[in-house]
Order: C-alpha cells, then sequence, then structure tokens
C-alpha cells in the first residue's frame, strides 16, 4: 500500500494530491457532458401477432401448405429483411428525411439493427418439439416515439401479407400441379384406350362388351343343343323298342320324323355357334398382350381417380386460404406509442461520468503515491521499519513562515 497505513493517510494523499483529483475530475465531468450531449434517445415499440389455428380440423380439410411454422416464419422473416423491403419500408415511412444523403447500406444496417422478430415457441409435450410459434414479436426502435411505432406497425402488417401471400400461392401451385396430373393422365388413358381399340381391329377382336354378348348367346345356344339331344335321346329309345301293334308303329314313324326334324334344328344352331366360338377365339400371344393392356389401363384409371381426389381436396383447401379460414398471423397486442425513451437519460450518464472521473482521479492519486513511497509520519515509520522516531519535527508551511515574518 506504500505510505497508506489508515484513513488518516487516505485523508492526508487526499489533501495532498487535490489538484490533480480535481482536475482529473473536472476533465472526466467535461467529457462525460459532451458524451451524453452526442447520445439520442431511442424509444421502443413491440407488436405481438398470435398464430391462429385454422377454424376447421385439417383431418377435415388437409392443408395443402407443409412444414412447420417457425421454418414458414423464418422464410418469411428472410424476405421482410431484405435489402429491397428494408428500402422500401425507409421510403414509405420517411425514415431518413433527415438524412438525404445517407448511404442505402446504412439506411439497411440501421434498420436491421433497429427491427428485431421473434418467435415463441408453443407448448410441447415431453421433450418433442414440433417447431409450432404460437407468437412473434416484431420490436422497433427509433429516435421518435411515432416513427418506432409506425416501424413495428409497419414490419407486422408487412408480415402478415406475406404470410397470406405464401401460403396461397402454395395451395395454388398444389392445385395447378394436380390438374396438370389429371390433365395428363386423362390423355394417357385416351391414348392407350385408342391403341387397345386399334390392335383389336388389326387383329380381328371384338369389343369388350361385344364378347360378352357372344358368350351369352353361345351359352344360349349349347342350352338349346342339350334340349335337343335330350329330346332326340328320348326319340332314340322308344325306335329302339319292337313295335308290336299298329299304334306302335305309327308311333316310331313319328319319332323318325322328330328325329329329322330335331337334326335338321340341330344344324341350324350348330352353325351359328361355331361362328361366335371361331369370333372370340385368339392366339395365346393377342390374349396376353390384351392382358398386358388392361392392367395397364386399370393402373392409369386408378392414378387418374387418385388425381381427381387429390384436385378435389387442393381446391378445398386453396378456397380455405383465401378465405383466411386456415392458419394465419393474428394482431394480439397492437404496438403502443412509447411515452419514454428506454435508454439512460442525460442527466445519468453525466452523474455517472462524474463519479467515474473522481474515481479515476482518486486512483491516479494512489498510483502516483505508491510510485514515491515517501515515509510522512512517525506511525508510518513505526508500521515500516519497527522502530518509533523519539522525535518528530512539524512540516512547516513556507508561505506562513513569510507571513509570519512579514507580521514582525
Amino acid at each position: 500500500m506504500g505510505s497508506i497505513y489508515s484513513i488518516g493517510d487516505v485523508f492526508d494523499m487526499v489533501r495532498r494530491r487535490l489538484a490533480i483529483i480535481l482536475s482529473v475530475a473536472i476533465l472526466g465531468t467535461i467529457l462525460s457532458v459532451l458524451f451524453a450531449l452526442t447520445q439520442q434517445h431511442l424509444y421502443l415499440s413491440t407488436e405481438v401477432l398470435q398464430l391462429r389455428s385454422p377454424k376447421i380440423a385439417t383431418s377435415l380439410t388437409p392443408s395443402t401448405v407443409e412444414g412447420s411454422s417457425a421454418r414458414r416464419l423464418q422464410f418469411i422473416e428472410q424476405q421482410v429483411m431484405s435489402r429491397g423491403a428494408l428500402l422500401d419500408a425507409a421510403e414509405r415511412l420517411n425514415l431518413f428525411t433527415d438524412l438525404p444523403n445517407l448511404e442505402d447500406g446504412k439506411k439497411v444496417e440501421l434498420l436491421r439493427r433497429s427491427v428485431e422478430l421473434h418467435g415463441v415457441a408453443a407448448a410441447r409435450e415431453g421433450f418433442s418439439d414440433d417447431g409450432t410459434v404460437s407468437l412473434l414479436r416484431i420490436t422497433a426502435t427509433w429516435d421518435s416515439p411515432e416513427a418506432a411505432q409506425n416501424l413495428a406497425r409497419d414490419f407486422s402488417r408487412r408480415t402478415q401479407e406475406l404470410s397470406i401471400d405464401s401460403r396461397l400461392e402454395q395451395s395454388l401451385e398444389a392445385v395447378r400441379y394436380f390438374e396438370l396430373r389429371e390433365a395428363n393422365l386423362a390423355a394417357e388413358v385416351d391414348a392407350l384406350e385408342t391403341e387397345i381399340a386399334e390392335y383389336r381391329a388389326s387383329n380381328d377382336i371384338p369389343a369388350p362388351g361385344s364378347v360378352a354378348a357372344a358368350q351369352r348367346e353361345i351359352e344360349r345356344l349349347n342350352q338349346s343343343l342339350l334340349s335337343l339331344d335330350r329330346e332326340m335321346i328320348t326319340l332314340q329309345a322308344r325306335l329302339a323298342r319292337t313295335p308290336q301293334t299298329r299304334v306302335e308303329r305309327r308311333e316310331q314313324d313319328e319319332a323318325r320324323e322328330a328325329i329329322a326334324r330335331l337334326t335338321e334344328e340341330r344344324k341350324l344352331i350348330t352353325a351359328p355357334l361355331a361362328e361366335l366360338q371361331s369370333s372370340i377365339a385368339a392366339s395365346p400371344e393377342i390374349e396376353l398382350q390384351l392382358s398386358r393392356y388392361e392392367l395397364q389401363l386399370s393402373q392409369l384409371r386408378d392414378q387418374l381417380q387418385a388425381a381427381r381426389t387429390k384436385h378435389k381436396e387442393a381446391a378445398i383447401a386453396h378456397d380455405l386460404e383465401a378465405e383466411k379460414q386456415s392458419e394465419r398471423l393474428t394482431v394480439l397486442e397492437p404496438a403502443p406509442l412509447p411515452e419514454y425513451p428506454y435508454t439512460s437519460s442525460r442527466k445519468k450518464l453525466v452523474i455517472l461520468g462524474s463519479f467515474g472521473s473522481l474515481l479515476a482521479g482518486l486512483f491516479l492519486a494512489f498510483l502516483l503515491d505508491l510510485r514515491r513511497p515517501v515515509i510522512r509520519t512517525a506511525a508510518q515509520m513505526e508500521h515500516a521499519i519497527g522502530l518509533r522516531p523519539v522525535v518528530t519535527i512539524p512540516e512547516i508551511d513556507p508561505r506562513a513562515r513569510r507571513r509570519k515574518k512579514k507580521q514582525r
């Protein structure tokens, strides 16, 4: 501690170094006043947006807007804080009218430091995080309360517009995609049906409907043949018996005539039956190709039906987005007009600067005494070397001596 061993030594140091302490304190106070005069008051205004859930459950009308709300808000923040958007906001709100020569880069830098978007995550269950955001705080700081409020409100409005536009654009893209896919699949189905028809025509294959009708006709003709064969068997059994009477001989003659008539009828049925059977008969290669065509056509029709379903769902989701019935940002707390600046007052800065300057002066005085540790009192000598002086000569001020001489 040098020559300072007690509170009295401290007061003695202050008395001896009072000029230096006051000089440092006055100089620091003057610098504090100049610094405080250069500082501007800054006002802060915050607008809170709430992310509201869809009015209709997503299980009933699934949304086509994918991704977590946090990721979508991050994308919107990038758009809002882009260079072009910030310059447009500065021009729209007349923020730099007092600085007409300020460069655009400086304007963008000031606005990025003045506006902050902060999302608040929704309540989580356990350790899971689905990236859902419940609140979005938009904080703006500026040198006037009106400008801070207008800046927060403008960024809030722009954020809501971009949120709506991005959701509408994404849902519209989904509608366009499924509409185009439906049209392409319908064209593929028509082209494949045309190809199948041409293949049937080139190979003399009847249409599927005519084949079914021909098969039903073949089945009917086979039933007729079966009935005729049964009658003929009955009549032939009657002819096999030996006639005993004139009546039996007449019955056999009638049976022969009936058999002849049934034989003619059977010929009339057999000819068209053969034609029908030959018309629907096809080679194994043709049957295999037709089965391939039918499988491909069935798959395309299933895909077309799925695309039509998705198209309808996407159209409903787009209608909900257009009518603002889906997830959206709403103002929960409008940006207020700040009444007081949030920065420190100039008076406070001057007081802190003066107090700090006084402490700096005391510290400088202590360093000067520490640099030249002179023993000035008997107590200091006893503390330093352990010996107490017998006689101490008090310090005589030369100016006081001269005044005494003049008085004599």
